[in-house]
């Protein structure tokens, strides 16, 4: 029973929860009296409204009316200006925070939108900005501070005199308020760019110096922040004689902010000052601010490290050979601070840290991190081995994660800076690809197509035939980071991995491919949940396969996308059968889409499914612009009678009207033909660059076997060589005696050379045509109606005459040529009207063939 009463107890409570919820909720409620004075006239126009609401509404619709304003300024400006703008300067005085907000937001996009003058600008709202620029709450005046200093930009130089810089004489006095001097100080450092340097010098710059000796640090500090800008206003020889001054009494100030400030100003303005200022002034500063920062102020350490790559090379002329060295041991030394040394003891001596000091730590070895590849040019790549690869392993292998994230962004920068020398860095990159974060994965694989390339081609063992000796870890760390990818819920992560794998045809061999990444991409299509993930593998698999080497492997591939996808039992399958065909499209020749993909896709017309068919129409167009005339006309008729079974058979009204949709758009399609016209010239190029080099990749393939052969072949004849000088030097007695029964017999040898010279010219006839495919396919047309004309053609012509042909004539049937050449059709993918057309071809010319050995063969009885 104690469940239960627990259970009655825990109802209770519930139930008194409701109604603590439930009182608010009535209190809230409107009484009659308050929804009358929230009711506004209907019949009110635009302006009349905003003025009511302005004068007798609350608060949240005054509001309202303020966020409106840039409406009411586009459609009526001049009635707004005379009528809203006054009252909105009346409210503002009185306003809330939300309110004041909402109003700068409101004036700042008015100057944006430039929907009226400047000069009305400045005499409307200038007034306005410049009354609540001082407000009492600090977020309300950074707000219109903003817009005032966008006002600036773009008011006339005397506007901007009268109304702000004289003004601001009296509001930078101490006198003042904090609040009025930090605002007169970000005010300055806007009017530097605006005057003349012999204005600036006159008028601004005493105010600069009033404000840089101010009693309060905050003032200084943020007068400090403004001399950069005030300096690039004023020029080099004034920054010399009045900037750098102020900056180094700044630096020495006893407000650790102040100090920061002045330091980091320095930094900036490196490039100002020639090399004596560097040497004599900037140098000692800094050399103060790097023993000072582990000894009394910390609070400099994470700006000194995060500026230090950029005051490395700034000072790096006037350097001499120990300062250069001082620098970079602190620079090492700050890329472990905080990092647990053999002895038990940090850089501090310090052994137990506060979370403060470990937060502090961390930040000052992520920004040396994002420093390394300046100090790499600081040092020189030629020493980077020698000086910095210590230092680079230990960032790589941080134990903090912020820390491998800012070496995994930066890692292509260290990569393409080192050069000839990138190499060095192999085991590195291998140790971010596993890295057991995925942020850090994820940064890496921003740029590494071009990290792979510069691994593959930049190193010592530069190459394509050692391609893989350069980076020896490099698939399994490959493998190892999409598995991990595919475990993790960040799927966008593994999209993008996959997306960048696709750099690997460029990068490792066809065969590591092949047999480590291809078949990996088809079961990420057939087993992942993620549609994008999916489509990334697809697209992958097609560059894949569109740089395969191998022409049965190729083939195995094509036969498993279209038998686990294209007819797969799943639904989903067969969508992303779909998907890949847009990308073979994409990335192959027209021939070969037509040749392996053209007949399954167009079976999937009769999908049970409507989603697929539906897929299958929006695809259609793309199909149908892959076709050639005459050449591919029978697949023409194929998509035209599929098309009729969808318009009289399909059930389903949102694909029929998809169907409908789609053939209004086939109708309107233009199908190129055989030969170059101009209004499908581009395209034209394109393709036959695509079949260009899908026959380049047939013929590398064919010229690696023949090599393959040649080198077996030569084997074979040193080794049959070496054992018949054995078998000669035993047996020679032997070979003596019977070397004259050999010679008798002469009627029988003499048939048997005939014999062996017969099949050594059909050898060498084959051979030929197997190094010249394009001529070798001449009488292998796709389709009934090209072959016809091509037999018809070259049966009234000579042996002889075959090779003769114009290269013109093959120019007009590039595409079917040359796609049966980089891929024959060896296995039942190929359609069948091409196969039918080249078996009769096939038997034709060996009609010919035949008659023509008969004939030489009688001409050889007849001339012995």
């Amino acid at each position: 029973m104690e469940p239960a009463h627990g259970n009655l107890f825990g109802y209770i409570e519930d139930l008194q929860e409701l109604t603590i919820i439930e009182r608010p909720v009535r209190r809230s409620l409107k009484t009659p009296e308050e929804i009358e004075r929230l009711t506004v006239d209907e019949e009110l126009n635009d302006i009349e409204r905003a003025v009511y609401l302005l004068s007798s509404g609350q608060d949240i619709q005054g509001t309202s009316v303020v966020a409106n304003l840039p409406v009411l300024m586009r459609l009526n400006p001049a009635e707004t200006l005379r009528r809203v703008l006054p009252k909105i300067r009346e409210v503002l005085h009185v306003a809330g925070v939300e309110m004041q907000l909402t109003a700068a937001v409101s004036f700042l996009t008015i100057l944006q939108e430039e929907s009226v003058s400047i000069h009305t600008y400045s005499h409307s709202f200038l007034h306005i900005i410049l009354q609540n620029v001082e407000h009492r709450d600090s977020g309300v005046s950074n707000a219109w501070l903003e817009t005032l200093l966008a006002v600036i930009e773009t008011l006339p130089k005397e506007t901007i005199r009268h109304e702000i810089l004289n003004p601001l004489v009296s509001k930078a006095q101490l006198s003042q308020t904090l609040q009025s001097r930090l605002v007169s100080c970000k005010i300055l450092g806007k009017l530097a760019n605006k005057f003349e340097a012999h204005i600036i010098k006159r008028e601004i710059l005493p105010l600069v110096k009033s404000l840089c000796q101010d009693v309060e640090y905050e003032v200084r500090s943020c007068m400090c922040r403004q001399l950069e800008h005030i300096a690039q206003g004023i020029g080099t020889e004034l920054t010399k004689n009045v900037v750098l001054p102020e900056l180094v009494e700044l630096a020495r100030d006893e407000g650790s902010s102040v100090r920061l400030a002045a330091f980091e100003t320095l930094v900036n303005l490196l490039e100002m000052f020639d090399a004596d200022d560097r040497s004599q002034t900037v140098l000692p500063l800094v050399k103060s601010f790097c023993e000072k920062s582990f000894k009394a102020d910390e609070s400099i350490l994470v700006s000194l490290s995060f500026h230090l790559g950029k005051l490395c090379n700034g000072l790096y002329g006037i350097f001499t050979p120990e300062q250069h060295l001082r620098f970079l041991e602190f620079y090492k030394k700050l890329c472990t601070l905080g990092l647990q040394q053999e002895n038990g003891h940090n850089d501090n001596q310090i052994q137990f840290q506060t979370l403060e000091q470990e937060k502090k730590y961390i930040s000052v070895r992520k920004n040396c991190a994002y420093n390394f590849p300046a100090m790499i040019v600081f040092v020189d790549p030629k020493n980077f081995h020698l000086e910095l690869y210590s230092t680079f392993f230990c960032l790589c292998h941080d134990p903090e994660v912020p820390v491998r994230y800012t070496m995994a962004v930066g890692f292509y920068e260290v990569a393409k800076i080192l050069n000839s020398g990138v190499y060095a860095i192999h085991k590195e990159l291998v140790t971010l690809l596993q890295d057991e974060s995925l942020e850090v994965l994820d940064a890496l694989i921003g740029h590494l197509p071009e990290i792979l390339e510069l691994m593959a081609t930049g190193g010592e063992n530069s190459g394509s035939e050692s391609k893989l000796l350069t980076v020896p870890d490099l698939i399994p760390a490959l493998t190892t980071a999409e598995q991990r990818a595919a475990t993790s819920l960040k799927w966008r992560t593994h999209e993008k991995l996959l997306q960048k794998y696709a750099c690997l045809p460029h990068i490792i061999s066809s065969d590591q491919i092949y047999y480590r990444f291809l078949h990996r991409m088809l079961t990420i299509i057939m087993t992942n949940n993620v549609l994008p993930v999916q489509k990334a593998a697809a697209r992958t698999l097609c560059v894949y396969l569109r740089y395969n080497r191998k022409q049965e492997q190729r083939h195995e591939v094509i036969q498993k996308l279209i038998e686990q996808l294209g007819q797969g039992k799943s639904y989903w399958n067969r969508l992303r059968f779909l998907d890949t065909c847009e990308f073979i499209m994409e990335l192959f020749s027209k021939s070969f889409f037509c040749k392996y993909f053209f007949l399954p896709v167009l079976e999937l017309t009769h999908d049970p499914v409507a989603n697929v068919r539906m897929k299958l129409c929006y695809l259609l167009p793309k199909v149908k612009s892959t076709l050639k005339v005459p050449t591919d006309k029978h697949l023409l008729q194929q998509l035209e009678l599929c098309i009729r079974k969808l318009l009289c058979q399909e059930k389903d009204k949102d694909v029929l009207t998809i169907v409908k949709r789609t053939v209004l758009e086939l109708d309107r399609m233009e199908i190129s033909v055989d030969a170059f016209q101009k209004r499908f010239y581009e395209n034209d190029l394109l393709d036959q660059e695509k079949e260009r080099e899908e026959h380049l990749l047939l013929e590398m393939e064919q010229l690696e076997k023949e090599k393959q052969q040649n080198e077996g072949r030569s084997a074979n004849i040193s080794d049959k060589m070496f054992k018949k000088k054995r078998r000669d030097s035993k047996t020679s007695s032997a070979l003596a005696k019977n070397i004259p029964l050999s010679v008798s017999g002469s009627s029988t040898p003499s048939t048997s050379k005939e014999g062996k010279k017969s099949k050594l010219v059909r050898s060498q006839s084959f051979s030929t045509q197997a190094l010249h495919p394009k001529y070798g396919n001449i009488d292998k047309c796709p389709n009934k109606s090209s072959a016809t004309g091509y037999s018809s053609s070259i049966s009234g012509v000579g042996k002889g005459s075959i090779l003769q042909f114009s290269d013109d004539s093959f120019r007009t049937r590039s595409t079917s040529n040359i796609g049966n050449a980089a891929f024959p059709s060896s296995s039942p993918l190929a359609t069948s009207s091409r196969n039918s057309v080249n078996s009769v071809d096939q038997k034709n010319n060996g009609n010919k063939d035949s008659q023509s050995r008969k004939m030489s063969l009688k001409n050889r009885k007849s001339n012995p």
